[in-house]
């Protein structure tokens, strides 16, 4: 972890969600100076863990550029909306701002534009789904891309599956640029040959938590609680969906594994049904992970606090990004810093 007193260098974190681009920034050796997130339920859980005096923004709309200290590395794992590529030329004939100004105007990437326009930090990083690159017949990222070149970057992305750090496929694609000329090329990144499965992540008698079955996701000798498991109502119903999407052609369905399994994408939505990931159980019905598995999952250390409901915690870690890659991402990036 960095020493708060002579880190390697400073970053700021936006959109931060519970902190797992943090996480991977701090252990390259990064301070955080400045965060910014407006979900009370994710900012609860951010605080818990990450007991520090930076200054947090809330709503980064309503937040000016000349209020954020100066840093090295900005981070982002901004969400994505659509963009408008109007023509600069009748634009600038009408008088009307091009550059940034026009192509992201109305979106919260215009939000991190500013910011880097009136900063000028070091390194960008920006972290979003792997569909970014196909979102809007690739104009979104044909705009992310200009935009930042236009403000002086050179950049360079790289989509990546999570499943060689965790047992979960996850692609999402990492954008990175700089302003130093250091050639960073995320291909060049090499990553684990060996493949995680579920039984790393899944309770057991090994990896009892007492804070856990404080929390009631497990027993004493990590046994998962009862409540996990689902319902022959639910069950039924999530068995009869497949049924009818399999007739229509479709692949929709339920998610079912074993503990030598990889899993599917865990997504916000998993608080709803569990159906995307179940898990296997001898003589009963499958079960749903429970709030710690899905941290584990995301490559969240058990030292990690959960201090929110089932609920909330789904979504949370369902919207995060697996740590691991974010690690190994901030290590190779802060050799060239």
């Amino acid at each position: 972890m960095t020493n708060p007193r002579h880190p390697k260098f400073t970053f700021i974190d936006l959109f931060a969600g519970i902190g797992g681009i943090r996480q991977g920034f701090e252990a390259a050796g990064g301070k955080c100076i400045y965060t910014c997130e407006i979900n009370d339920a994710a900012l609860q859980t951010y605080q818990a863990n990450f007991a520090s005096s930076e200054s947090v923004g809330r709503d980064i709309t309503k937040i000016a550029e000349q209020d954020i200290p100066t840093h090295d590395v900005l981070c982002a794992g901004f969400p994505c909306q659509p963009f408008s590529i109007a023509g600069v030329s009748k634009r600038t004939s009408l008088g009307i701002p091009h550059g940034f100004l026009c192509h992201t105007q109305g979106t919260l990437f215009f939000d991190v534009a500013r910011i880097i326009s009136y900063h000028k930090p070091k390194i960008v990083f920006l972290e979003n789904v792997k569909n970014l690159l196909s979102h809007d017949k690739g104009n979104t990222y044909r705009v992310i891309e200009k935009t930042l070149r236009d403000l002086g970057y050179e950049v360079n992305h790289r989509v990546i599956d999570a499943r060689y750090f965790v047992p979960q496929h996850r692609e999402r694609i990492f954008i990175v640029a700089n302003r130093i000329h250091a050639g960073i090329n995320l291909n060049n990144l090499k990553l684990p040959q060996k493949t995680p499965v579920l039984a790393q992540i899944l309770h057991s008698s090994d990896n009892i938590l007492s804070s856990d079955i404080a929390s009631g996701y497990t027993d004493k000798n990590g046994k998962v609680a009862r409540k996990y498991t689902l319902s022959d109502a639910l069950w039924k119903y999530l068995q009869d969906y497949a049924v009818r999407q399999k007739e229509k052609g479709n692949g929709f369905g339920y998610g079912l594994f074993d503990k030598y399994d990889v899993a599917r994408t865990l997504s916000a939505r998993y608080y709803k049904d569990g159906s995307e990931i179940l898990i296997k159980q001898q003589g009963k019905n499958p079960r749903k992970l429970t709030p710690r598995e899905c941290a584990r999952l995301m490559g969240f250390p058990d030292s990690y606090k959960i201090v929110v409901s089932d609920t909330q915690a789904y979504k949370q870690f369902g919207n995060s990004v697996v740590v691991p890659v974010i690690k190994q991402l901030a290590k190779y990036i802060a050799r060239f810093l």
